[in-house]
């Protein structure tokens, strides 16, 4: 019977990191905060502007949908929608003890080890 992998055995090793590394995620993901920010351009809001090029590509493919143009200004007006959105989100890490910190960060690191070492053939 092949194991994780495709390897002989490691599947209980496997499934062992696999809790403790999704464990350790939800840990870490539980004491980050994330919010928005405003979408500015020298001080102004500037959200409209980067609604432009989408407009313009929906546009050309409502009278036409076959224009080149108007698929490349709906899928770059899509790529500066989403950006700008990932680039104006605030991330921060709540305060919590170092024992917290240090549990969750093994947990994490600790079953990504596992999972990798149970993917290597055995000696």
């Amino acid at each position: 019977m092949r194991g994780a992998g495709g390897t002989d055995g490691g599947v209980i090793l496997f499934f062992v990191g696999l809790a403790c590394a999704v464990a350790g995620g939800w840990l870490l993901t539980n004491q980050v905060t994330v919010t928005g920010g405003y979408w500015s351009l020298w001080g102004h809001n500037s959200f409209g502007l980067s609604l432009l090029p989408f407009l313009a590509g929906t546009a050309m493919l409502f009278f036409d949908r076959r224009q080149k143009l108007g698929w490349l200004l709906l899928v770059a007006g899509v790529v500066i929608i989403l950006a700008g959105v990932l680039v104006n989100l605030r991330i921060y890490f709540q305060p919590t003890s170092l024992f917290n910190t240090l549990m969750t960060l093994v947990l994490l690191f600790g079953g990504i080890g596992l999972i990798l070492r149970s993917l290597v053939p055995g000696r």
